[in-house]
């Protein structure tokens, strides 16, 4: 990982610990109020609110409740900065959230068919939450966990360990986040995880962005790019199918810039079904090095890029917000954000033909993604 220590600012709830140059040592001043609006004791372990910051005038806060990105702050044209996520505007709405804003999700990300799956000849049976599936890893997971954290010299590292048995799942899972921040205002997602028995896996980030800075404004004219030759059709409980479907002459056709709300409503029985985009995208490329979607929003001039070594994407539009979530002094509404959850396919466990989510012991599984941010005149 490269250190980038002329740039990266890491401030602790309750102190600041400045990773600069020994030529700088500015420091910026923490806001106390919204300090102690995140600091709370859970089972014993203590909750923290942490901010990353470089020079190019971002900053992201990130709460070590469920590995949650709690704000990412970025210019506009004009250097003006602007929140671009939902959240919460202090740590209960966390304890209370049903939206899962800007956590960590798994042990297995998206949904699992009547929440169950084989594995090595042996049936699991997982929580049922969203209706007869089971979706984000189960009932209190690792989005409802406090993590042990961790100050590294350019980012944040965040860990826990999922138990054995824990929502059904098999294995002592011990995962690792680290978040970082750098000088070109790219914020770098790194997973990392080992079991000790054979187990399935899927680990996201579930941020919901509106790149206007304004989510009282929907993202519908947002314009989105998606590198997607292919997506993967769902039944009316959202599950894949098993088809991997061309998005040629669809509403999934996002291989050029189109804005998000064009085709959004047609009478397309996918959109039907998922109220809107929800849907996982066939990524062309998981090299990590060219962007596998791109989205402007053009009166704030802002442009996100997203990167990763994963096989999939799940767009999703915020088709389920519905005014019960409140924060930034709004109440959330319908479409005001969209998610870019990085990931492998839905239900893959009982697909055979979408690209193995199996670990073993033997193995450390990794996985990266980098979501750039920039400015377009």
């Amino acid at each position: 990982m490269k250190r980038i220590f002329a740039f990266a600012h890491v401030m602790l709830a309750g102190f600041s610990a400045c990773v600069v140059s020994p030529s700088h040592r500015e420091h910026a001043p923490l806001d106390q109020q919204r300090v102690s609006a995140f600091a709370d004791t859970v089972k014993g372990k203590t909750v923290k609110l942490f901010t990353l910051r470089n020079k190019s005038g971002m900053a992201v806060e990130i709460s070590n409740y469920g590995a949650t990105l709690v704000s990412i702050h970025v210019p506009d044209q004009k250097g003006q900065g602007g929140n671009v996520l939902l959240g919460y505007d202090d740590i209960k709405g966390y304890y209370n959230g049903k939206s899962y804003f800007g956590c960590v999700v798994g042990r297995y990300a998206n949904r699992i068919a009547k929440g169950s799956f084989g594995l090595e000849g042996k049936q699991y049976q997982l929580p049922q939450n969203d209706g007869s599936n089971s979706l984000h890893g189960g009932v209190n997971s690792i989005d409802k966990q406090v993590w042990d954290a961790r100050i590294m010299n350019d980012a944040i590292r965040l860990t826990t360990v999922m138990k054995d048995g824990e929502n059904g799942y098999p294995g002592n899972v011990k995962l690792t986040v680290v978040y970082s921040l750098r000088s070109d205002n790219s914020l770098v997602i790194d997973y990392s995880a080992s079991t000790d028995k054979t187990t399935v896996l899927n680990i996201s980030n579930h941020a919901y962005f509106n790149l206007s800075g304004d989510p009282s404004k929907t993202i519908m004219d947002h314009e989105i790019k998606i590198n997607a030759d292919a997506f993967t059709p769902v039944d009316s409980m959202l599950i894949p199918t098993g088809e991997i479907k061309k998005v040629s002459g669809t509403a999934f056709d996002f291989l050029s810039f189109k804005k998000i709300g064009q085709d959004i409503d047609q009478p397309d029985q996918q959109l039907i079904y998922g109220k809107g985009y929800d849907h996982n995208f066939v990524l062309n490329t998981r090299d990590g090095k060219s962007p596998v979607v791109e989205v402007v929003e053009k009166i704030s001039g802002r442009k996100m890029e997203v990167f990763t070594n994963q096989p999939g994407v799940q767009f999703y539009t915020g088709n389920f917000l519905n005014g019960s979530e409140k924060g930034r002094g709004i109440a959330y509404q319908y479409r005001s954000g969209f998610c870019l959850e990085t990931q492998q396919f839905p239900d893959a466990p009982n697909q055979s033909n979408f690209p193995s989510t199996v670990i073993k012991p033997s193995e450390v599984w990794k996985s990266q993604t980098t979501y750039k941010f920039s400015v377009v005149k």
